[in-house]
């Protein structure tokens, strides 16, 4: 009887993998978006920083020239524009937070069963699903008017019916507006770190004897702190380049009261026709606001991670 020896199976040697090669070809389907996207967003940017370095006013001919930093200079000098400054960061902050706090009130309130809850969550999301020109449109005509707005209506009886909510309280108006229509994001939101909460840590303090109170301090807001930041992060983001309501309602007055950022810089450009010092103060915007976002974003990349 003879044993046979099997001969081990031969090794084929594999070709080297070029990863770059391959990360190229995983990125090729998406080069057509990122051209568009350099085309559409950053070619016009590459064009503002150069009016900016331009002294340009449209309805002087013949007046472009270069002038270096100095509408930059001119900027950080401009009293109307610290004011400028200053009601946006009001109106971003006072809205985002009020909408967030109320966007957190209605969400606990839908986390909960109650008969009719369907019916009273659309007619808490329907706001946010409103065109902004026309929310707007209906807080000045509807509402905050001084001759039959509903607001005059009922507050009659106290002797306030014949206030002229815009022209007397312009910022605050404009910023009901905002909370109104971003209230019903804010809750969605919240509502949706509310139901994926564990319900049996729930349980588990309910048992121990916790109360609903120190059940939302210590479990539900630890929890809903990534949404929460989330909320208010996208909410800046959107509502610091505001300029619907603003056009709408107040037209930026009076003087530049209730006057923002982009409403502002669209004053300089389309009606003072300032092309560079417009140019500079967008320029100065979208720094500032690209430095802002950056930290806010890696605050809340870092509580996911602290999450997971």
């Amino acid at each position: 009887m003879t044993a046979t020896v099997e001969r081990p199976a031969e090794i084929v040697p594999r070709e080297p993998v070029n990863k770059g090669r391959e990360g190229w070809v995983r990125r090729a389907p998406l080069l057509p978006a990122l051209v568009f996207t350099i085309i559409v967003t950053q070619l016009p940017f590459l064009f503002t920083i150069w009016y900016s370095l331009q002294s340009w006013n449209l309805v002087r001919p013949g007046s472009q020239q270069f002038v270096g930093l100095d509408n930059y200079v001119n900027v950080f000098t401009d009293s109307q524009f610290r004011g400028v400054a200053l009601n946006t960061v009001v109106l971003t902050v006072g809205a985002v937070l009020i909408a967030m706090v109320l966007g957190l009130a209605f969400a606990l309130l839908l986390d909960r069963q109650f008969r009719g809850r369907g019916v009273v969550r659309t007619l808490l999301i329907t706001p946010f699903l409103i065109t902004p020109v026309a929310a707007a449109l209906l807080w000045k005509t509807v509402l905050f008017s001084p001759t039959y707005g509903l607001i005059n209506f009922v507050l009659s009886p106290f002797g306030a019916g014949q206030t002229d909510w815009i022209s007397a309280f312009p910022l605050t108006s404009v910023m009901v507006a905002l909370v109104w229509q971003w209230t019903p994001f804010m809750m969605l939101l919240t509502l949706a770190g509310l139901q994926s909460q564990p319900h049996d840590v729930l349980e588990a303090a309910r048992v121990d004897g916790a109360g609903s109170f120190a059940i939302f301090r210590e479990i539900t807001l630890p929890h809903l702190r990534r949404f929460i930041e989330l909320g208010i992060v996208l909410g800046a983001i959107y509502l610091v380049n505001t300029f619907d309501a603003i056009y709408m309602m107040t037209q930026g007055g009076p003087g530049t009261a209730s006057a923002n950022l982009p409403f502002y810089i669209y004053q300089r450009a389309f009606l003072g026709f300032d092309i560079g010092q417009s140019a500079a103060m967008g320029v100065v915007v979208v720094v500032a606001t690209i430095i802002v976002s950056t930290f806010a974003l890696r605050l809340i990349f870092r509580s996911f991670q602290e999450e997971s």
